[in-house]
């Protein structure tokens, strides 16, 4: 698990978070153009994507490119068969946008 400081405004990462970004990815390149879109929307290329799997704005890009789609978000969401809520919010743990309850 990678831990951020709280102070500067990022919020705890969780493994499970980034191991569901990695199977949403794989959802995503079972479709090819899906995936073409994935890369035309990010602005990675095949091997950038490759070489920073394990990066956090990656990661976050791979999410963001679900959120930004609900059709997309959703049918990923029964594909891994979860709650779409739970792809949106691994995506805002990941971009540190997850809001601080009190």
């Amino acid at each position: 698990m990678t831990q951020l400081p709280p102070s500067k405004g990022f919020f705890e990462v969780q493994e499970a978070d980034e191991a569901l970004a990695l199977q949403a990815l794989g959802w995503i390149l079972a479709d090819e153009p899906r995936a073409e879109r994935l890369l035309g929307t990010t602005g990675l290329t095949p091997e950038r994507l490759r070489a920073s799997l394990g990066q956090r704005t990656t990661l976050g890009a791979v999410l963001g490119f679900l959120t930004a789609h609900e059709p997309d978000l959703v049918a990923c969401a029964a594909a891994l068969d979860i709650r779409p809520e739970a792809l949106a919010a691994a995506a805002q743990r990941i971009d540190g946008t997850e809001r601080q309850t009190a």
